[in-house]
């Protein structure tokens, strides 16, 4: 998982510095850059990338659903719908796919790059700490959902990103914060990998109102598993901003809902973007 470069350890906390502003050739070149190694890296490990689509498996593991329209500050609702198109056109190539032992799921491998030809539409996209509109936009609530997914089954989260920058304030959030995945085409992917001796598959749909998404297996879950949040705090930065940080911890239980074992999942650290003091 790459770290923001203004983030920085220190013995007692993390400390956020003062975003840089690069110029428009540095980001180019970097997303070059980037987009090279990630092809590189995806030609070299091709035959371990999970491809293989198959009627559902008969063993559910965990399911979960996300609403579809979520009214946003200063986000037009057009491109709500529009995310809507996006979500469709992304689940299509995702749905039903089997990760078999020793295999990798990887996001982007299998969706591609969203492009109007493809049929992808305008939606929103967070970028620096903003927003701005392009093809594909949205599509980090399917990449959130399956992150989300994962963490309760014992699949291996290979590589999650998620933004730097917290840019709305929570609206109805049912998950902790920094429980999501985010994506950037190509080297911005979410890769997940089967350690285990079974078969896993993904299984991802929309209907009128939610996305929905299922993680199934060929056979029943020996556990369960629940995230919890530890350490959650907002605070003012020397330099005039507010951040935000939190910890993830998995717990794991067995059949007798006795609990085996609690792992750090991930720390977050994060630049706000609105006022952590805004009324409702």
């Amino acid at each position: 998982m790459r770290k923001n470069n203004w983030v920085k350890k220190g013995k007692a906390e993390n400390v956020i510095q003062q975003p840089k502003n690069r110029s428009k050739l540095r980001l180019k070149c970097g997303r070059l850059y980037y987009s090279l190694l990630r092809k590189a890296i995806w030609l070299k490990k091709n035959k371990k990338f999970a491809f293989t689509r198959e009627t559902p498996l008969p063993c559910l593991h965990f399911s979960h659903r996300t609403i579809l329209l979520r009214k946003l500050k200063d986000v037009e609702m057009k491109y709500q719908y529009n995310k809507i198109i996006n979500l469709k056109l992304a689940a299509l190539r995702l749905n039903g796919i089997v990760i078999r032992p020793g295999e990798i799921l990887s996001y982007w491998k299998l969706i591609g790059k969203p492009s109007y030809s493809k049929g992808y539409v305008d939606g929103m996209v967070l970028q620096g700490g903003s927003f701005h509109y392009g093809p594909g936009g949205g599509l980090c609530q399917l990449s959130n959902l399956i992150y989300w997914m994962v963490l309760h089954t014992p699949l291996t989260v290979v590589e999650r990103h998620r933004h730097g920058y917290d840019v709305f304030p929570d609206s109805n959030r049912t998950q902790p914060f920094g429980s999501g995945a985010t994506c950037f085409y190509p080297y911005g992917d979410l890769m997940i990998r089967n350690d285990t001796k079974e078969d896993f598959q993904l299984c991802v749909w929309l209907d009128e109102e939610y996305l929905n998404g299922e993680i199934r297996a060929s056979s029943p879950s020996a556990h369960t598993y629940k995230i919890i949040e530890k350490n959650h705090v907002m605070r003012s930065e020397f330099w005039g901003g507010f951040s935000r940080h939190n910890e993830l911890y998995r717990q794991i239980f067995n059949k007798k809902d006795e609990l085996l074992c609690e792992e750090l999942i991930v720390e977050n650290h994060a630049l706000m973007m609105y006022s952590p003091f805004l009324g409702e």
